[in-house]
């Protein structure tokens, strides 16, 4: 097991966000996790990051709990978020938003051949690599959010809330490149709102309402189950 998510709760000035949530994810797998805005799904996400800190419960990474360490020492283990909302550096090139990526002190070789196959994945970055981010798009700002988070070379890549405010066609795109990047060996939690964009590519898919997990299950299961097309599919 990649990840296992034990009974994780989280509370924001004494409201529980998180009512012991628990979850796992297996090497190779994409998981979905769904749910409306409140549902917890960020936090959730921002808690396997380091960026909240859970009053109880573990979350074990190769067997190792991680729970307590900072952002920066669960990146070097092998987990990179990217952000809902990009936060990429608008006022950076292209290129130095994709270095910043590369910050934990690899090699030449080895930041060489992430900027190839960054560039091999998305090609657009690579002809504007020396534009400013914010001179992008909606959808090639998300690329590069992407391709950053991909120098890091993750084993787990978490990505929240990729689609947002993105055109049907983009967003078809990064159902497309997120299914690549898991086929070429990463790890994948894909937090979402897209209920249809998720279910076709992730193996397994947790719901979540109110900080808890409502239901779960093979995404081929999710998609027939007729709760969830009423709440999400309809």
């Amino acid at each position: 097991m990649l990840l296992e998510i034990e009974e994780i709760k989280v509370s924001y000035g004494g409201v529980r966000a998180l009512l012991g949530v628990s979850m796992d994810v297996q090497e190779g797998e994409i998981i979905c996790i769904l749910g409306g805005n409140g549902a917890g799904k960020s936090t959730l996400v921002n808690t396997i990051c380091g960026f909240v800190s859970p009053i109880s419960g573990k979350i074990l990474f190769k067997g190792e709990n991680i729970k307590g360490l900072t952002p920066h020492l669960i990146v070097r283990l092998g987990i990179v978020q990217v952000p809902e909302g990009r936060g990429i550096f608008g006022t950076l090139s292209v290129l130095d938003n994709l270095k910043i990526g590369t910050y934990l002190g690899r090699s030449k070789e080895e930041v060489k051949k992430a900027f190839d196959h960054i560039y091999d994945l998305f090609p657009i970055l690579k002809e504007r690599r020396k534009q400013s981010g914010g001179s992008l798009s909606g959808g090639e700002q998300q690329m590069l959010a992407i391709g950053r988070a991909l120098m890091a070379n993750p084993q787990l890549l978490l990505m929240d809330e990729p689609t947002l405010g993105l055109s049907p066609l983009m967003r078809k795109e990064v159902g497309r490149i997120t299914k690549t990047i898991n086929q070429m060996g990463t790890s994948i939690i894909l937090v979402e709102q897209d209920a249809h964009m998720s279910l076709r590519i992730a193996h397994r898919g947790f719901v979540m309402q109110n900080g808890q997990v409502v239901m779960q299950g093979l995404s081929s299961e999710l998609i027939n189950d007729p709760s969830l097309r009423e709440s999400y599919l309809s």
